[in-house]
């Protein structure tokens, strides 16, 4: 049975939490000679619709560590710029790869290539999740606080791919999760839904001070991700207030974990001050991609 990744509940809670420890195995032993190469002899297609940093540079480097040839394939160098269906680029791909990573807009077009791939998929952020840095944003709040259990989660902003996922997370392993989202951005109702069936405490709140309030862990992004330019001072007018600065910031626990999974836009979203603070891990966060893109492609090819 091939093993795709779309979702953190591919996973399952036992599962996420294994690749949480993987990911940390990973971080400790890199620099080790005897590190596994789960991908030696085999090559992993990074196909990016999207445009990326941090997912690209981490898969590049994820799979060359492991031992893998990545191959990255772009909308513009490829014939996928041109029209051509995403059902025969995956059956070509298959043909020539052990794994595909996928970042692209909407998550038809994730699940069509899971659908007509013969190898296993992973899924580097569509306009409805971002898993992937989930999983590097729960392994940088691990290792900054020892636990999950019994933390605060508050997310600032849009209910965009990041808080849907953040939802899916808090239903996995029953975190406290609240968002700050204005009215006409809510995230995914079904999240919501299915999160509070799995016995999370997730809510969602129009006042970011709410949300603040008591949080061990802050979370925020961009309000006008890739593809939204067009309403970017429709939604800067919609998230007046929602600002991530020190003041609000000052409500949180003192021991607050600042994440942003950047690009950061100094000043709309979050302050500069935040961001280069004391309570800031976005870096951590940021490397913490590699190790946990390390852990997801052993995951995907059956060596995790």
């Amino acid at each position: 049975m091939i093993r795709h990744f779309s979702c953190l509940s591919d996973l399952g809670p036992e599962g996420l939490v294994r690749v949480l420890d993987a990911s940390d195995r990973e971080k400790e032993q890199r620099s080790s000679s005897s590190a596994p190469k789960p991908l030696a002899g085999k090559a992993v297609a990074l196909v990016f619709e999207k445009a990326s940093t941090r997912t690209r540079i981490s898969l590049e480097v994820a799979v060359a560590e492991l031992g893998g040839h990545p191959v990255v394939v772009t909308a513009q160098g490829s014939q996928m710029g041109r029209g051509e269906p995403i059902r025969d680029t995956a059956r070509v791909l298959s043909r020539m790869v052990h794994a595909i990573t996928f970042r692209t807009a909407g998550e038809d077009r994730l699940l069509e290539m899971m659908k007509y791939s013969s190898v296993p998929v992973l899924n580097a952020l569509t306009d409805q999740s971002h898993p992937m840095q989930l999983v590097a944003d729960l392994m940088t709040v691990r290792r900054v606080r020892g636990s999950l259990a019994g933390l605060k989660f508050a997310w600032l902003g849009d209910g965009n791919n990041m808080a849907n996922s953040w939802i899916e997370a808090a239903g996995l392993l029953r975190l406290e999760l609240a968002l700050a989202c204005p009215e006409g951005f809510d995230p995914s109702a079904t999240e919501l839904a299915r999160a509070k069936e799995r016995g999370a405490r997730v809510s969602v709140v129009r006042e970011p001070r709410a949300a603040v309030e008591g949080a061990d862990v802050v979370s925020t992004d961009v309000f006008a991700s890739m593809g939204q330019e067009s309403e970017q001072a429709a939604r800067l007018a919609a998230f007046r207030g929602y600002l991530l600065d020190r003041q609000l910031l000052s409500r949180a626990a003192k021991e607050v974990v600042v994440l942003h999974c950047l690009p950061a836009h100094r000043g709309e979203e979050i302050e500069e001050e935040v961001l280069e603070g004391s309570r800031s891990f976005v870096w951590d966060e940021a490397e913490a991609r590699l190790h946990t893109s390390k852990a997801l492609l052993s995951w995907c090819v059956g060596a995790g």
